[in-house]
């Protein structure tokens, strides 16, 4: 065996080599905390602690997969294979599975996921007559996987007065008897959900103490993972198992806790050094990722957080480039720079797409980001989510603006005829279809003339209702633009209204989607085209629009060179050279839901702080001055978090009035004070066109042809085939990634060339 303590810091070493008693490892960003948790387990394997003896609790399988490996190859035999590392629910399965018989289960009993427990919830509220307008399964499995999480069983749910009161204030007085049918009907199959796993093992070393004695002795050492990310179940089983020996090492950082809304408490980590005695802390703060710059940035930004464990991350790496702080006015345009940005990268520092990572607080942002990183033709993968026009919210919508459209497109048509639900059952679809096939018409031939086919009563009146709803918005077409057909679809379908019914994590990140559907559905129909004349505002083209955006392959190889969009969420535990933190707004960043209280607004906080030290090289912050928000141009306020970066780390030359390079940069301070001056959206309209036509169209020389960008020097006077003359006033970049400053005449001004792409001719050499 190698020496295992060869590499590493004296704060690391003295955490691997503490053996007995409790241990607090506060791990900050890019500390090195997996191979201090995976050094220290080898090392008490070395002083001859029995594999056997050794419960390693992580999150993801991944990191426990990661973690036995890491100690095989240190101590370079198969005894790592003995220790029970795995994440909370693998490793209680396997003690639940023991142990069945004592809590009137099978022991091969059915793990239920997600999918299987809110089909046996719809079963169920279906069974009751409930209304599942206010019964969404959906919800009611959120709900009672928070009981469960939180150690509620049946009779302390029901006996809770303030659960009771919010159930009767949202409509759902049966929520308890549907828990109570839920819970008996899983036992009754011989299965667990994913939340039963937690706490059926916490029923288990509460009700039998001489199960909760054997693995007590068993597992002498116990260490947890993120420890920062545990929730009341979780806790609450980790202090009896260790309650024996005490000899628990939890490893974790206060700011990076992030995941309150599945039921995650920091106080968990916070309140440690309270609950054994003696504790020994550790805190691990030499970063090995970011450079000295990114760092400033991220402690100024946690020092603001009251509640939380003091620690200070310092590297040895490079000062770095400064973070830059880029405005944009639109979120179209936040897109477009950010798009820019990564290709420019690309050329002048020859970063590959995968070095590139654009996080976002909610997933409804990735739309504009994704159109221009298409219309660059940068390849992207989303993570954490689907495309945003592949989420069935999105799919469904648009199945039926396609279907006013174009009435004979059978697959959405059927995609769609009894979404919200209207009564049309499969068995009428079914003699629908037949009946198309066997007269060789279209669906919608046959739904819109039931009583030719002799399928009157068919689906009752429900389809008569449906073919009159579509005809009415086709009414709409000649006369509306896209927006307000799109908005009368919503409203008039329920579509809308049903996904705002649904309360839930997953219901309210849909109807957030289909807002943010219709807000880029009014900026078409209000923004004009390139050459500042207004468009097509027609539903029929906004569709035309979006096929050709959404017709691409989505199936990418996991491993291709592609830029990562993802939530910052999504984004925990990862790396990245360039990072893109999108989306500094009130309102959005920090949510709207989470400026109620300290505890909500400082998780905020720690979900940015989280975002910024996700960068290992270069960082961007954006932030839009207007979005569009539930079909209206909103105003945006900066972000409280942006005044919270010091000055002397921020590249403030985007945030002047454009976010082109070459402006002059204002005062970030005004800037603020000037977003509630946004002009109207028509006055936008108006001043972009005045401002298209203001500068003189150029029509190339008749000898024009382009010469070879290595030919271009500084002071040459240029012409561009679409901006005229101008001189280069600056150089950057290498011989094969050139980018040129060039002053051009009124109208266009300063602009920043790729020299392999312009297509130059020199009129003028010095």
């Amino acid at each position: 065996m190698h020496n295992y303590l060869e590499g590493l810091n004296e704060q690391q070493r003295e955490a691997v080599e503490h053996i007995d008693g409790p241990l607090m490892i506060v791990a900050g960003a890019g500390s090195g905390k997996t191979k201090v948790l995976t050094t220290r387990i080898a090392h008490l394997m070395h002083h001859g602690v029995d594999a056997f003896n050794i419960l390693a609790l992580t999150f993801t399988n991944k990191a426990a997969a990661e973690m036995k490996e890491r100690v095989e190859h240190i101590l370079g035999n198969k005894e790592a294979r003995n220790l029970y590392i795995g994440t909370f629910h693998s490793v209680f399965a396997r003690i639940l599975r023991a142990e069945a018989n004592k809590l009137g289960y099978p022991n091969n009993f059915t793990i239920y996921d997600t999918d299987d427990a809110k089909s046996l919830l719809k079963t169920i509220i279906n069974e009751m007559n409930l209304d599942d307008k206010h019964y969404k399964p959906a919800f009611v499995y959120n709900r009672i996987s928070a009981a469960k999480n939180s150690l509620l069983d049946l009779i302390a749910y029901k006996e809770d007065r303030a659960i009771q009161q919010e159930d009767a204030r949202g409509n759902r007085p049966m929520m308890g008897d549907i828990y109570d049918a839920y819970a008996k009907r899983c036992f009754k199959n011989g299965a667990m959900d994913f939340d039963d796993l937690l706490f059926k093992m916490y029923v288990l070393l509460t009700n039998f103490p001489d199960v909760l004695a054997k693995y007590q002795h068993r597992f002498k050492y116990i260490l947890i993972d993120e420890y920062q990310d545990t929730n009341l179940a979780q806790y609450a089983i980790i202090k009896m198992l260790g309650a024996v020996n005490e000899n628990i090492c939890v490893v974790g950082d206060d700011a990076q806790s992030i995941y309150s809304f599945r039921g995650a408490t920091v106080q968990n980590i916070l309140q440690f050094k309270d609950d054994y005695d003696d504790v020994k802390i550790v805190k691990l703060e030499q970063n090995y990722r970011s450079t000295q710059s990114i760092l400033k940035v991220a402690n100024n930004i946690i020092s603001n957080n009251k509640n939380q464990i003091p620690k200070n991350l310092w590297t040895e790496n490079k000062e770095g480039e400064k973070i830059i702080l880029a405005r944009t006015m639109t979120d179209n345009d936040e897109g477009r720079f950010v798009a820019d940005a990564i290709q420019e990268q690309k050329l002048r520092n020859h970063y590959l797409n995968k070095n590139f990572a654009i996080l976002y607080r909610t997933n409804a942002q990735s739309r504009s980001f994704e159109e221009s990183l298409r219309r660059m033709n940068i390849t992207y993968k989303l993570y954490g989510g689907v495309s945003f026009y592949q989420r069935k919210e999105i799919k469904d919508y648009l199945a039926y603006m396609r279907i006013v459209v174009n009435t004979q497109d059978e697959e959405n048509l059927k995609r769609i005829i009894n979404y919200p639900a209207r009564g049309i059952g499969k068995t009428s679809l079914d003699k629908i279809s037949i009946k198309a096939n066997e007269t060789n018409k279209t669906f919608w031939d046959v739904i819109a003339n039931m009583d030719a086919y002799g399928l009157r009563g068919v689906g009752g009146n429900a389809v008569e209702s449906f073919v009159l709803m579509i005809r009415g918005f086709q009414t709409m077409l000649e006369k509306q633009n896209a927006y307000d057909v799109a908005f009368a679809v919503g409203k008039n379908t329920g579509l809308v209204q049903d996904l705002y019914n649904d309360k839930s994590v997953e219901g309210l990140a849909r109807y957030e989607n289909v807002q943010e559907l219709l807000n880029s559905i009014k900026e078409f129909t209000e923004t004009p085209d390139e050459e500042g004349e207004l468009r097509d505002k027609s539903l029929g083209s906004y569709l035309q629009q979006i096929t050709l955006l959404t017709d691409t392959d989505n199936d990418k190889d996991p491993n291709a060179d592609a830029v990562k969009l993802m939530t910052i969420h999504a984004a925990k535990g990862l790396e990245f050279s360039c990072v893109f933190v999108v989306g500094l707004e009130e309102n959005l960043f920090p949510s709207s839901m989470s400026m109620y209280t300290r505890e909500d607004l400082e998780e905020e906080r720690r979900l940015f702080y989280v975002a910024t030290t996700r960068a290992k090289e270069r960082l961007w912050v954006t932030y839009a001055n207007s979005r569009y928000r539930f079909g209206q141009l909103v105003s945006n306020e900066p972000s409280r978090f942006i005044d919270e970066i010091p000055d002397a780390h921020l590249d403030k030359t985007f945030t002047g009035s454009s976010h082109r390079a070459g402006n002059t940069p204002g005062s970030f301070a005004s800037n603020r004070s000037q977003v509630s001056e946004k002009p109207s959206s028509l006055k936008k309209i108006a001043e972009k066109i005045q401002q298209k036509t203001a500068a003189p169209e150029h029509k190339p020389s008749a000898d024009f042809k382009a010469d070879d960008p290595l030919a271009m020097n500084v002071g040459m006077e240029v012409e561009h085939q679409k901006f005229g003359f101008g001189k280069i006033m600056q150089l950057e970049g290498g011989a094969n990634n050139r980018i040129a400053t060039i002053q051009f005449g009124e109208g266009h001004g300063q602009k920043k060339i790729m020299l392999n792409y312009a297509r130059l001719r020199i009129v003028n050499g010095n």
